[in-house]
């Protein structure tokens, strides 16, 4: 079955490669057209999901993920025209120039060809995944978690018969849809006909693709971010970036999880930091210090240094300067996004300088590290490695590159 939608994929991207910017920004103008039409039947599809997940005991976290209603389908709508509005990114020119022999030599931007996105129950990934793949000319195969069957199912028929209404491959976007163990290891594999796999999830959806793929994998997702709180920094400023930061949409990847404060304004800071934390219904787990000065905290235990959380709930560690802050987030971060908030510019630029992250951040919350805030569109995830790509993983993200080379007869 995978190499039946390993074949298909890949001869639609062949033809994507040779498609128009024009052609493709109205099959995603179709798309959203579409979705939006199908809401109702997309949010009937949500519901058996979300029946499901309750009964089988889901946290809040989760079934925020999974959650869909009009508000975020319209959103989803716009992600995909904001997608088409964004310069295309094939066919770039990235270098030239002519060597001495009179060969004039060009880099220019490729499609990557077959995209697989593996992930959790986050519908609204099909959709984005969907739009970046045919803006940048990838074909798409799309792997998502049993939780989200039904939803996942509902929104890739839409775009498949969009696209087919728009003259384009249906196959550019397809769905597996058996949700076995043995399908998403079968697809990480499938070498000869995927380039690349990117895992959207959490640690262990991560861990177990880079353990098991043969394809190439670009990792994304984990995000165990840090927000520094120095001595030279603001509190309130602090309070109002951390609470932003926390609880403007705990279940994703770039929600700060763990807050270090230095110890020489701990006392006077923590408590107005804390106090709309707690007041959200924010759990704080500290160490003994922040348990003395806060009283509503709660003992931290090892394991909540370099904790996903993707809830309502924050560690909290006091320590003595800069430079424990920066070994905390050395031994527990994820390389996803990290913060620092200070007057001092000195200790601003130490950190964003000595921080190994994909994003770091001065005096500003990390829930801004997301392709749409960097004016990237949509993307199909945070990269937090280096290679090939590393941050929001937006339309060039997603583009390779060839040498095209022009000559008059010369050889070697």
């Amino acid at each position: 079955m995978l190499e039946i939608l390993g074949k298909q994929a890949q001869a639609a991207a062949r033809t994507l490669a040779h498609i128009s910017a024009q052609q493709k920004n109205l099959a995603l103008a179709a798309i959203a057209t579409a979705l939006r039409r199908s809401i109702p039947q997309i949010l009937e599809q949500n519901a058996l999901d979300m029946q499901n997940a309750q009964t089988n005991g889901m946290s809040r976290a989760f079934l925020d993920r999974l959650r869909l209603d009009s508000t975020r389908i319209e959103k989803i709508s716009d992600s995909l025209l904001d997608v088409a509005s964004l310069e295309d990114p094939v066919g770039r020119v990235l270098e030239q120039h002519v060597r001495p022999n009179g060969l004039r030599i060009q880099k220019v931007a490729v499609p990557l060809g077959v995209i697989g996105v593996i992930f959790e129950a986050r519908p609204n990934v099909t959709a984005d995944s969907a739009a970046l793949c045919l803006k940048s000319g990838n074909a798409v195969i799309l792997r998502g978690g049993s939780d989200a069957i039904h939803s996942n199912t509902a929104i890739t028929s839409v775009i498949r018969t969009a696209l087919d209404q728009s003259g384009l491959p249906a196959d550019c976007v397809q769905l597996v849809e058996d949700t076995s163990r043995e399908s998403s290891v079968a697809l990480m594999r499938l070498s000869e006909y995927v380039n690349v796999i990117i895992p959207r999830g959490g640690r262990g959806l991560i861990r177990s693709v880079i353990e098991n793929a043969t394809v190439p994998v670009i990792e994304t997702g984990a995000g165990t971010c840090h927000i520094y709180v120095d001595r030279a920094a603001d509190a309130e400023m602090a309070a109002k970036i951390i609470y932003n930061a926390k609880t403007s949409h705990p279940s994703v990847c770039n929600a700060v999880e763990c807050i270090l404060v230095h110890q020489d304004i701990a006392a006077t800071a923590l408590p107005v930091i804390a106090a709309p934390l707690l007041e959200a219904g924010v759990e704080i787990r500290g160490d003994r210090q922040t348990c003395a000065y806060l009283p509503g905290a709660v003992p931290a235990q090892q394991d909540d240094w370099g904790r996903e959380y993707g809830d309502l709930i924050l560690a909290c560690r006091i320590v003595q300067d800069l430079e424990e802050a920066l070994d905390h987030i050395q031994n527990y971060g994820t390389g996803h996004s990290e913060a620092i908030i200070t007057k001092d510019a000195l200790a601003a630029d130490h950190f964003l300088e000595s921080v190994d992250a994909a994003a770091v951040y001065h005096n500003a919350s990390t829930r801004f590290t997301d392709g749409g805030e960097f004016g990237l569109g949509a993307e199909i995830g945070i990269s937090t490695q280096k290679l090939h790509a590393r941050g929001p993983l937006g339309l060039r993200e997603l583009c390779s590159m060839k040498y095209k080379i022009y000559g008059e007869g010369q050889v070697r």
